[in-house]
């Protein structure tokens, strides 16, 4: 039961890395909750506070986005995800496709990572349309299938299928969480993933 005692490189792994990957979450606004029927709403939110948590645990650069705040058509991001992240400024747009902002798209790859785990609502627009554009300029796509939400449960369903067919890579929350973990014997982290993680397993 002995590790190995050289840790992969944590830029080139293959899997997610503390140091390979960003995380991009989009459009989480009240508005939007409120319209989610796939999921619980209550579930919704909390799994995709934990996953704003994991990445602030790990460090991850992270890119948040809204639409419409600025044209006063729709309220800012949630608190529950504003909170954890009160040094993040979203990039507020127009464009139903983040993808479509130059804004959005700039602050993507100054992260300098090709790994995204994303999330968005709703799921067949929201997050299926600037997926299939990143995964289009050869960024990976790592849809967190558990923390996004669609207008239906066939939409949410076919929205993740279209993305699979155009090879982005489901996770979820839980797996994101042990990813980038990975070993116990990481003990800086072990504390505040312990509690992230049984936060929400535990309601």
């Amino acid at each position: 039961m002995t590790s190995f005692a050289t840790v992969r490189d944590q830029k080139t792994d293959h899997l997610l890395t503390p140091h390979n990957a960003a995380l991009v979450l989009i459009d989480y606004q009240p508005l939007q909750v409120s319209s989610i029927q796939s999921m619980e709403k209550r579930a919704l939110v909390d799994n995709v506070t934990a996953v704003a948590r994991t990445a602030r645990l790990f460090g991850l650069p992270t890119v948040i986005a809204t639409v419409n705040v600025g044209t006063g058509r729709n309220q800012p991001t949630i608190p529950q995800i504003a909170e954890v992240f009160p040094g993040v400024v979203p990039i507020d747009r127009t464009a139903i496709n983040a993808w479509e902002d130059e804004d959005f798209v700039a602050a993507v790859r100054a992260t300098g990572r090709r790994k995204l785990i994303v999330g968005a609502l709703w799921t067949e627009v929201c997050l299926v349309l600037p997926a299939l554009d990143a995964l289009a300029e050869g960024y990976d796509v790592y849809p967190v299938v558990d923390a996004v939400g669609g207008t239906s449960r066939v939409a949410h369903e076919a929205g993740l299928q279209r993305l699979v067919q155009a090879g982005a890579r489901p996770t979820s929350w839980v797996q994101l969480i042990c990813e980038l973990q990975r070993d116990w014997n990481r003990g800086d982290t072990v504390a505040a993933f312990a509690e992230i993680l049984f936060a929400v397993e535990g309601k």
